[in-house]
């Protein structure tokens, strides 16, 4: 089995429901499987640590992970149209990785979720791509052939799969998000396995 690593962090649960529809989208294409991996929380306050294991959901991501998976689906939610700080520090640390080509010519999504439809999920989805290109990761989106991606009223963009979680952070997935995401976690398996 060929194993896209679906890599995401998730502060109130959205993202993390995302990557799992992702992951069954992968999963659905022969020979193919998902490794679900999340990042720890930072802190401001240096001397703070976190356990080795998180206490539920998918594994801390390791730098072994990324070597490797033929793929990566990368989410987090949005933090003033950026990706947040625990995903990006991770980012930070893959220097290594950029000097040997561990990616290079690996494809790769993003996806994200915000509280509201202009709280900018694009700029977000964007910034998670540069270093993606970086690395020389090739970038797989949604495209508008994708019937759902015309018509949704809640979220989807052509960068890749969002969710408008609400002011409180807490509406589920809508049917266009849950068939955005997983059809995009087809898309991204359909051309890994292309390309192995």
């Amino acid at each position: 089995m060929s194993e896209i690593l679906v890599l995401f962090y998730s502060r109130n649960g959205a993202v993390r429901e995302m990557a799992e529809k992702i992951a069954q989208g992968i999963e659905s294409i022969s020979g193919m499987q998902a490794r679900l991996r999340t990042v720890p929380p930072v802190s401001p306050a240096t001397e703070q640590t976190v356990d080795k294991v998180p206490n539920d959901g998918p594994p801390y991501v390791s730098h072994q992970d990324l070597e490797a998976c033929v793929g990566l689906a990368l989410g987090s939610p949005t933090r003033f149209g950026n990706m947040a700080a625990p995903l990006k520090y991770f980012l930070d640390t893959t220097g290594a990785h950029w000097f040997t080509g561990t990616l290079e010519g690996k494809p790769a999504m993003v996806f994200t979720s915000t509280s509201s439809m202009h709280g900018g999920q694009e700029s977000t989805l964007l910034s998670m791509m540069l270093p993606l290109m970086h690395h020389g990761m090739l970038i797989v989106g949604t495209p508008f052939t994708e019937e759902r991606l015309v018509h949704t009223e809640t979220g989807g963009t052509p960068y890749g799969p969002s969710h408008v979680a609400g002011p409180d952070s807490n509406k589920p997935l809508s049917e266009d998000e849950i068939i955005l995401c997983t059809n995009t976690g087809k898309r991204l398996a359909k051309i890994c396995k292309k390309l192995t």
